[in-house]
């Protein structure tokens, strides 16, 4: 099926999947710090194990970092060198 992912169109090996096995299948860092925006709404996680994705879909997985602390800062560090991060842009 062919997806938008991150603003890149991708083409994935499966003919169904749910949020949850896409984070999976695209070996996303830290699946339980991420947010997903589907279709343009951000999604509960509770949602992901029934959201199902079809191809043509927009998916964005998004990280939110705040405070300071070393330990925050060695973690988004982590995934902001993973492939899955792109920065927010200004409007």
């Amino acid at each position: 099926m062919e997806l938008t992912i991150n603003g890149e169109k991708e083409t994935v090996e499966k003919a169904s999947l749910t949020i949850s096995e896409l984070l999976a299948y695209k070996d996303v860092q830290m699946p339980e710090m991420v947010s997903v925006e589907h279709n343009g709404e951000i999604l509960d996680r509770e949602n992901f194990d029934s959201t199902q994705v079809k191809s043509g879909d927009s998916v964005e997985f998004l990280y939110f970092m705040g405070g300071g602390s070393p330990k925050i800062i060695a973690v988004f560090s982590q995934i902001a060198s993973g492939p899955y991060f792109r920065p927010l842009r200004n409007s």
